[in-house]
């Protein structure tokens, strides 16, 4: 059986490589950001790819490509900035214009009547006040006959080796569709995956150094001061660490309640925090090489968000950073792709 992909917001394709690698065939794929979409056309030529906002995509483009698919999965891992915490707090505003992405992928989805939906985003998207984006989105997916599961995972638990919850919605035509289960519980015996297992064997570059023979290896350069305290920081330390005299003003402040992770090593034998868009700048988040003066690099951040190490990405550093953050686990979405097909062949006919 043959499962035909529509990324609708395939960023630079975590979620398609994903949902090949388990079997199924991306067969198109839409982002308007330059850079995802080069990175996307050279990791998946035989793609059909749009470079369109979906605002303004006419979706007479892929009639004749719809109907060629018995089985079809459409993809709408929306940008998630709109409904991290800081944005949930208060009703939904009508000028961020990205909360009414979820209803254009709607309008879709309801032209084709694919057989199967997938949606990824932070777990804000479901606290904003009122009649939010997802309430709205899941009562029209049941209005069209679909049996949409909403739940909120932690990928560290389907083998990611990155402690990142996310809300993940399924939907199918063909009868309930669950969550697929979990592949990893250390209290049964699977342990995590660790930031040792992805990342130790590539070779050790110095801040600011590209390694010549390992694609997108490059790491963020830091300055003199910031490579004092990396060099300060042991082995799963953080800021906590510094001598005083390294330490930043607003640290040093009498109930400084601040992010804590800010300029710490990531753990070898563990699951590292979850990776943002600016996951290889040392002072964003717990992102320092578990033993290089360093942030992690490129190819680190990917490894870390699972996407093999032949998988290139295009565009400057802070580009290439962004793009991987943005990106749904590979891993992650190869179970659930998984999922999907085996329900696929259980209903067949």
């Amino acid at each position: 059986m043959s499962i035909g992909v529509f990324d609708f917001f395939s960023g630079c394709g975590g979620t398609s490589k994903g949902f090949q690698s388990a079997g199924l065939k991306p067969v198109f794929a839409l982002d308007f950001d330059d850079d995802a979409a080069d990175t996307f056309r050279n990791n998946f030529p035989d793609t059909i790819f749009s470079a369109s906002d979906i605002t303004k995509f006419n979706p007479g483009e892929i009639d004749e490509l719809v109907g060629s698919h018995d089985v079809k999965l459409f993809c709408g891992c929306a940008p998630c900035q709109p409904f991290t915490m800081q944005n949930t707090k208060k009703p939904e505003k009508k000028t961020d214009t990205r909360r009414s992405l979820l209803s254009h992928f709607g309008t879709l989805i309801e032209r084709y009547l694919p057989d199967y939906i997938f949606v990824e985003n932070v777990p804000g998207i479901q606290r904003v006040c009122g009649n939010s984006t997802l309430t709205r989105f899941k009562k029209r997916l049941e209005a069209l006959g679909y049996f949409p599961t909403v739940g909120i995972i932690e990928s560290q638990k389907y083998g990611v080796p990155q402690r990142r919850r996310r809300l993940v919605l399924l939907a199918s035509r063909h009868g309930v569709i669950d969550l697929p289960e979990e592949t990893h519980d250390p209290d049964a015996g699977a342990p995590f995956s660790t930031v040792r297992e992805w990342i130790a064997h590539l070779p050790p570059i110095k801040a600011g150094e590209t390694h010549p023979d390992v694609l997108n290896h490059r790491a963020a350069n830091l300055s003199e001061l910031n490579l004092q305290r990396i060099k300060a920081t042991p082995p799963e330390g953080s800021r906590a660490d510094w001598p005083v005299d390294l330490r930043l003003d607003c640290h040093t402040k009498t109930g400084y309640t601040g992010h804590t992770d800010v300029y710490g090593r990531m753990k070898w034998d563990g699951p590292a925090t979850g990776l943002t868009t600016r996951c290889i700048s040392l002072s964003n988040g717990r992102y320092g090489h578990p033993e290089q003066h360093r942030a992690i690099s490129v190819r680190e951040a990917a490894a870390l968000q699972t996407f093999p190490d032949d998988f290139q990405f295009f565009g400057s550093l802070n580009s290439q950073a962004r793009q991987i953050g943005n990106a749904v686990p590979v891993t992650l979405a190869q179970v659930f792709g998984a999922h999907i097909l085996a329900h696929a062949r259980r209903h067949a006919g």
